[in-house]
């Protein structure tokens, strides 16, 4: 009796967990943000992307969970096939990624207001469905009842074993100069919403995150504009290469005017002080096929 009754108490407790994760957010993101992203870590950084280097873990990446050799500078390419519970189910992927752009556009009127409430209870009810059938011990199988655990997933598991992570390599002095005015050139071409000179500065998936907070700075009737940027220190953390693609992670510390003001109103401030410069501490990535241009492919919060 008392354990069935400590159940249903866990029930109820993640009951209300769901409810609140999956409540719409009262707060904002930050405006004013160098680069747009209010303050978030993304991008990609190869076999590297997961690993901890000291700075915020990446939040939007084209890299799956379990770093593979994907390279940034083509566009990603997802299938079906094994992978996360979401990967195996797309239909509750689009289900839930649905539910949350309702929560960044603000939904579609009342009506957006009672759809949001019915896909609330709806992922709510296969959330207690999953734990209800894990507590029955059916749970999930990977492949069908008494499938053996495929040999690749016994060798990720296995103790002591190495996951080979790049091979390190040297860059130059002429490669950080490089890295600080892509730094200075990218906080230029922001300000301006000059998403052809990005495109010469950065991966296509970053390219694509610069345009998507563009897009939505303009639906808000704002414009981020970074002036005065001065570079306090740079330095190189790391440098490796997968293939014929080499990355290198740079340690970029600088101060700038950083404020927010609505679209063509200029002196109309929204956010942030125009008179008073802002520190900012970031790591970032960059990204070159051998012997050409190196291209921002992530950005992280220290």
């Amino acid at each position: 009796m008392s354990i069935r009754f400590s159940r249903w108490r866990l029930l109820l407790a993640l009951f209300f967990c769901a409810a609140m994760a999956l409540a719409p957010s009262l707060a904002e993101a930050r405006a004013g943000s160098s680069y747009g992203g209010g303050g978030a870590s993304m991008g990609s950084r190869g076999l590297r992307s997961f690993e901890n280097n000291g700075a915020s873990p990446l939040t939007r990446s084209i890299n799956p969970a379990a770093p593979q050799a994907t390279s940034p500078l083509a566009a990603p390419a997802y299938g079906y096939g094994g992978g996360s519970f979401f990967q195996r189910h797309p239909f509750l992927t689009g289900l839930a990624g649905g539910f949350i752009g309702s929560w960044l556009f603000h939904g579609l009127g009342g009506f957006g207001h009672v759809l949001g409430g019915l896909l609330t209870f709806i992922i709510i009810g296969v959330l207690i469905a999953f734990v209800i059938r894990l507590f029955s011990g059916r749970g999930f199988s990977y492949a069908g009842a008494g499938a053996p655990m495929p040999s690749s997933l016994g060798a990720a598991a296995a103790p002591g074993a190495a996951r080979f992570r790049g091979r390190d390599v040297n860059v130059s002095d002429a490669d950080l100069a490089q890295f600080q005015r892509i730094h200075a050139a990218v906080q230029d071409t922001w300000s301006r919403g000059d998403l052809g000179q990005m495109r010469r500065l950065m991966t296509p998936e970053m390219l694509g995150y610069f345009s998507e907070e563009l897009t939505k700075n303009s639906s808000q009737g704002v414009q981020n504009i970074v002036s005065n940027v001065n570079l306090l220190k740079g330095e190189i953390t790391e440098a490796w290469e997968e293939g014929d693609l080499e990355y290198s992670t740079a340690y970029l510390r600088w101060s700038a005017i950083d404020c927010t003001t609505r679209l063509g109103a200029p002196n109309q401030i929204v956010a942030g002080d125009p008179r008073v410069p802002t520190e900012t501490e970031e790591l970032w990535t960059f990204v070159r096929r051998r012997g050409g241009d190196w291209l921002l492919s992530a950005i992280q919060q220290v």
